[in-house]
């Protein structure tokens, strides 16, 4: 049984503010071959965007309810995770397995992308993304000290993973989502890199969105609104589960920019969230 952490201990990786920028249409068609990986067969450890730029930031509605600051490029000791058996939990959960490409989005110093680059190998990739590059540079030192070849550092932008598209089988949002300010445009222009039948698996706790935490109904809303599915739901721990989504088939099936608050209004996401934080001791 994993105890509660303390919130000071609570994790970092997401949006400390949107930015801007050209928007590009979404689509899986143009894939992107920049410098991955290198003729020798290790993982490039450049920290640089992997994918084309999406839609900006500020085509969609800012979510209805508060974000939580970052607070540190790790959610807990790596020991006390080890021990609960969280990584080896959820990687069981979502079925990772050799041959996979699975994006770690909010990698901070590495916990996921360092265990999932072992049990996807031979043939599977890691894209450790994060918008911090200081977050990603620790990750950088970690291997080089100890090499994963499959490993591949990537540096998003708070709206935007920027990752290459048509690569990913299963895309990771650890202890992070309440962190996201634009969380409707990291869903939509994460979809692009998506494969086909890919699956979004998002862990987090059950307490309000800003005390670092996301209640299960209103994330699942959320998602929803954008076109993703929920297709499992695990409680890990206490006060902790992993939601599993179905990504949008197609892009018709993905809200546009656009649709986006008319979604969120259908669904009555913003009531969600007024009665969770209501209903919270």
């Amino acid at each position: 049984m994993r105890l509660a952490l303390p919130l000071l201990a609570l994790p970092l990786l997401a949006a400390a503010a949107c930015r801007g920028g050209n928007s590009t249409p979404v689509t899986r068609t143009d894939s992107v071959k920049a410098g991955v990986v290198s003729d020798t067969g290790a993982a490039s450890d450049s920290i640089t965007p992997r994918g084309p730029r999406g839609a900006a930031a500020d085509r969609f509605p800012a979510p209805s309810r508060p974000v939580s600051d970052i607070v540190a490029p790790r959610w807990s000791s790596e020991e006390a995770r080890d021990d609960a058996g969280e990584a080896r939990q959820v990687l069981d959960l979502l079925q990772v397995k050799a041959g996979m490409h699975v994006a770690d989005v909010g990698a901070g110093d590495g916990y996921y992308s360092v265990r999932v680059a072992e049990r996807v190998r031979p043939g599977g990739t890691v894209w450790a993304e994060d918008i911090e590059a200081d977050y990603l540079r620790l990750l950088q030192r970690r291997l080089r000290a100890n090499p994963l070849p499959n490993v591949v550092l990537t540096l998003g932008e708070p709206h935007d993973p920027r990752l290459p598209r048509d690569t990913v089988d299963v895309a990771l949002l650890i202890h992070m989502y309440h962190e996201i300010e634009q969380p409707f445009g990291l869903l939509y222009n994460l979809w692009p890199s998506l494969k086909p039948n890919a699956r979004v698996g998002i862990l987090d706790t059950t307490r309000p969105t800003n005390q670092h935490g996301t209640p299960p109904a209103l994330l699942k809303c959320e998602l929803e609104a954008m076109g993703y599915r929920q297709t499992a739901f695990h409680t890990t721990a206490p006060e902790e589960y992993l939601a599993v989504f179905a990504a949008p088939a197609t892009e018709a099936d993905l809200t546009a920019p656009a649709r986006v608050a008319g979604r969120l209004e259908a669904l009555g996401c913003d009531r969600i969230a007024r009665r969770s934080a209501q209903e919270r001791p």
